[in-house]
């Protein structure tokens, strides 16, 4: 007998296919977003061939928004915002709404209404944290200022989508009144919806504080990690469906509000992990679903609407970004990340483009125009931050544009520096400079003051130069790799040359410039991995610490000592593993 079964062949379909070209897309170095993408795309209604039932994958990309937008909510720290907010907040602020103007008048040109062209522009607007974090992880640049700049301005767009997502069915409540012409109003409509809306965080983050931290406790005393995981899926989809159901906001809102209020239970880092490789599994339907609904003729119908968005994405919001991070007076480096992790859209595009298409603020071309939008711009955002270092460096090549860009940054530190350079001119004894005032770089810089030896500290992170120079000590707010920056800092009588950074960006070209300032500096490096020794050695590093080794040989003597082990033969083991490592590289 054979078996109806489209739920299941849909499911095989979507995850076979998402697995081939994913697979494919990072074997070639794209993200493997764009083979989920593209799986929807050869299992849609659009393409020959296998066609996948589109309202169950519709479905299922519920459940894959939902545990999203749970995930966001659940990572969701106020304190990662506060650090950056300078440059976060009002970045996020302007550049979107910069980018949802041009969207606006995309929308309006090509004969759209107003507000279908306005949820264009937001859609086009908000880029995707996914992507962005994958990026900045492979270019080594996520433990760095500039990159923690760049997430949290991403964090205040999603914040800013959280909010969009609940003036959308207003927005189309009261589009739906003016056209049957009973006409209450926005200000009414979008006053019934924020009532709403405070009766739902009210439920959710007073209540739901009380409940849930018993619900998850309860069930982790049981010792059942299938019930702590039921538990945490059940929250998350419980709260989404009612916050639709009873309170007219979105699933995807009611999830984030879940997360949030998991988040303060102390046993969310279990919540967290075991919803991840749900999350990462739905989410892939999600991604696949979307692209089911993409129509891959529409860039033969309509290439200039494709061209025009994806000028937006890759042109009008990195260059705001670019600009306003240079009004802020904040260092080159951290616009040219900002902007380019910028230039992309993604799943939140597609929620918020979704969410319009249901309730009628957005065509199916919009959609479409989303779509084509993110599929290029995440298959070309690797190689655009491949650029980063040429394009920072053709800049610097160009007065004007380095005067419009950076120099305002450079400003702002000069006086420190000024203050910091007469100071270790006129200081006259031993002298060793610090890269990077991280918690090993005020760990190091501790010791070497602590045997007599003053230093000099170099970082890339103006609020830390400037307390550091409040507190009378020699700072210095600039790249290491510059050899003007050495300079000042002294390197041409330093002892040591300490690199504390754990990223190697510049940790090469730093090393070269110290040594052709200074052939007899000692150069001590921390690094990551063995393979890198070659490297180091090479550009003229005396010695390398690798946090590999390190880490091996810690683990060692700890599980030593607990075996009982004498603490000479515990010492002489991990003496011998770092041997080995030393060895191995």
């Amino acid at each position: 007998m054979q078996h109806q079964i489209p739920l299941v062949t849909t499911i095989a379909a979507a995850l076979a296919s998402a697995w081939v070209l994913g697979v494919f897309a990072r074997k070639i170095g794209l993200s493997p977003i764009v083979g989920y993408l593209l799986a929807g795309v050869v299992i849609g209604p659009h393409t020959p061939g296998f066609v996948g039932d589109v309202s169950l994958a519709g479905q299922l990309a519920e459940i894959g928004v939902v545990l999203l937008m749970f995930g966001v909510g659940l990572h969701l720290h106020v304190r990662d915002l506060a650090a950056v907010k300078g440059v976060a907040i009002p970045g996020a602020l302007l550049q979107s709404g910069v980018s949802t103007l041009l969207g606006l008048a995309i929308g309006v040109a090509s004969g759209w209404s107003p507000s279908s062209g306005l949820v264009l522009g937001l859609a086009l607007a908000v880029a995707s944290t996914v992507v962005l974090m994958r990026v900045l992880e492979d270019r080594q640049l996520l433990a760095t200022t500039h990159g923690h700049a760049a997430v949290g301005w991403l964090l205040v767009e999603d914040v800013l989508t959280v909010a969009i997502l609940v003036v959308i069915p207003a927005l189309a409540g009261t589009a739906g009144a003016d056209h049957a012409g009973a006409s209450p109003g926005l200000a009414a409509s979008l006053g019934v919806a924020m009532l709403k809306l405070l009766a739902l965080v009210a439920l959710v983050v007073f209540a739901g504080s009380r409940v849930v931290p018993r619900m998850l406790e309860l069930a982790a005393r049981l010792r059942s990690r299938e019930l702590f995981t039921l538990t945490v899926l059940a929250i998350a989809v419980t709260v989404a469906t009612g916050s639709a159901l009873f309170f007219g906001a979105s699933m995807a809102l009611g999830a984030f509000l879940a997360g949030m209020v998991v988040g303060q239970s102390p046993v969310s880092q279990q919540a967290a992990a075991d919803a991840l490789p749900l999350r990462d599994a739905f989410a892939v339907l999600f991604f696949v679903s979307v692209g089911m609904l993409f129509d891959p003729g529409f860039l033969l119908r309509e290439p200039g609407l494709v061209l025009a968005a994806l000028g937006v994405v890759v042109l009008g919001k990195p260059l705001v970004a670019l600009g306003v991070v240079a009004a802020l007076g904040y260092p080159l480096r951290t616009g040219l990340v900002a902007a380019l992790g910028l230039a992309q859209v993604g799943e939140f595009s597609f929620i918020l483009g979704g969410l319009a298409l249901d309730h009628g603020l957005l065509p199916a071309a919009g959609f479409n125009v989303i779509v084509a939008c993110a599929i290029v711009s995440i298959s070309i955002n690797p190689f655009l931050f491949g650029g980063l270092e040429p394009l920072e460096a053709a800049i610097r090549r160009r007065p004007w544009l380095w005067r419009m860009l950076g120099a305002r940054a450079e400003r702002r530190g000069a006086g420190v520096n000024a203050a910091s350079a007469l100071a270790v001119q006129g200081h006259g004894g031993p002298l060793a400079v610090v890269v990077g005032y991280g918690p090993v770089g005020r760990t190091v810089d501790r010791l070497i003051r602590g045997a007599g030896v003053e230093t000099v500290v170099i970082d890339l992170n103006l609020e830390t130069v400037g307390a550091l120079a409040a507190q009378g000590r020699l700072a210095l707010y600039g790249d290491a790799s510059h050899p003007d920056i050495l300079k000042k800092a002294g390197i041409a009588r330093a002892s040591h040359l300490v690199i504390t950074l754990p990223h190697s960006l510049n940790r090469g070209p730093t090393i070269t410039a110290a040594r052709q300032a200074s052939p007899s500096c000692r150069i001590l490096v921390r690094a990551r991995y063995l393979r890198e020794r070659a490297e180091l050695e090479q550009a003229g590093a005396d010695l390398a610490c690798f946090e590999e080794a390190e880490a091996a040989a810690a683990l060692a003597e700890v599980l030593l000592r607990d075996l009982g082990r004498d603490e000479t033969a515990v010492r002489r083991e991990g003496e011998r593993i770092r041997r080995e490592f030393a060895e191995e590289a």
